[in-house]
């Protein structure tokens, strides 16, 4: 039924460029917020007194509960609606984003990053399903395609816009200012997208446990779970060992220095809205692999980078795969998922955001153990296990 509506919408004469604009800016400044902790860590440190590894935790706490998040709003939007469960997203996002703003306790801080995690998770499940409902076919790889960047840009977008807001004002004019961004994305969610039908309005909770057990006991799911995790875990555990890696010997960056390198990173991200197009060329499964292995390769030479040249190429083409990896994987579960789309998708969303929580600690602790050079091969071959375990995946 869900399909014969999504080839059938094109009659209701929708503008899809339009719809696709406003999916992709609520990927952009939703998940903007798992990263723009990240250049926030040392502050953090430094103000509240506490080790940086301590400090981790304001993003680590976000992922958590974002993740969990995922469990519960992907069955609530079948229940309640998309739309609907999108603006309330945004509405929470706004009220507990100005929350953080306004207070100045590390252990709050931690607590109100928890809550803004867990209602972000109201959009990532949520959109992909929109899309299925509301796109007709031959528009959801292209809609796929821009949601991902939105996904990956925030990545580098995140970070630069915390950073430049801290060293301007302080941390917490950053919240004040992504309260307004959300209630602006509200409004755009409110007044312009259009209403997708309620499809799971009878289901109950034994409904959802039961498809539960028939994902989770496919390999195929579990494979890629798998490689799901390693994605975020490298991307924020690059970047939060990056900061540190170019402000000690032989660089001595300065934090603006810094910024610009997290800044060039962009560049590398648009692969994402082309990936539809290289799918086409290649092929699912082998697009998947590419951008794995671009990604490995790229983070393993950043670690043996003797100079800035190199480094900055180095993180490009990192960001580029990681940049094929994100639409690819996506694509994949929701094509593996069938009737267990929706479901499958907030696995995949929780799986991808416990590599997100888990991603600064093991930075941290590995920079604090070993060589920049084995953390980086470290991040670089988790990246290789995925590559391996795509070969795993049967279609």
């Amino acid at each position: 039924m869900t399909r014969a509506m999504s080839e059938a919408r094109p009659v209701i004469n929708y503008n899809y460029a339009v719809i696709t604009g406003i999916l992709f800016w609520c990927a952009l400044i939703v998940v903007s917020s798992v990263y723009v902790t990240t250049p926030l860590i040392k502050p953090f440190a430094d103000e509240f007194q506490v080790t940086q590894s301590v400090s981790a935790w304001t993003s680590s706490s976000f992922s958590l509960f974002y993740g969990l998040g995922f469990l519960l709003f992907g069955p609530l939007a079948d229940r309640y609606g998309r739309k609907q469960i999108i603006a309330f997203g945004m509405l929470a996002l706004t009220l507990f984003t100005l929350s953080i703003g306004l207070i100045n306790s590390f252990v709050w801080l931690v607590i109100l990053r928890g809550i803004q995690g867990f209602v972000a998770a109201t959009f990532a499940p949520t959109a992909l399903a929109y899309v299925f409902d509301i796109y007709p076919k031959h528009k959801i790889v292209t809609a796929v395609g821009f949601i991902s960047f939105g996904y990956v840009t925030s990545g580098i977008f995140g970070q630069v816009l915390g950073d430049v807001i801290n060293q301007t004002f302080d941390w917490q004019i950053v919240f004040v200012v992504f309260s307004v961004l959300y209630l602006v994305t509200f409004l755009l969610v409110w007044l312009v997208l259009p209403s997708s039908e309620i499809s799971g309005g009878t289901k109950g909770i034994q409904y959802y446990v039961h498809q539960a057990k028939i994902i989770l006991t496919q390999k195929n799911f579990i494979y890629c779970y798998i490689i799901t995790v390693f994605l975020l875990l490298t991307f924020i555990g690059m970047y939060t060992v990056l900061g540190d890696y170019l402000s000690n010997a032989p660089f001595h960056l300065t934090e603006k220095q810094i910024l610009y390198i997290r800044a060039v990173g962009i560049i590398g991200m648009v692969l994402s809205p082309l990936t539809g197009l290289i799918v086409k060329r290649l092929g699912l499964m082998e697009t998947l692999r590419v951008g794995l292995a671009v990604a490995a390769g790229g983070l393993f030479l950043l670690g043996i980078g003797s100079n800035m040249i190199i480094i900055v190429l180095t993180s490009i083409i990192y960001v580029a795969g990681i940049s094929m990896i994100f639409p690819s994987i996506m694509m994949l579960v929701g094509e593996l998922g069938g009737k267990q789309r929706a479901l499958a998708n907030s696995f995949y969303a929780f799986m991808l955001f416990i590599g997100a929580m888990i991603g600064p600690i093991i930075g941290i602790a590995l920079m604090n153990a070993v060589t920049f050079f084995l953390t980086f091969s470290i991040l670089a071959s988790l990246l290789v296990i995925g590559f391996l375990v795509s070969f795993m995946i049967k279609r």
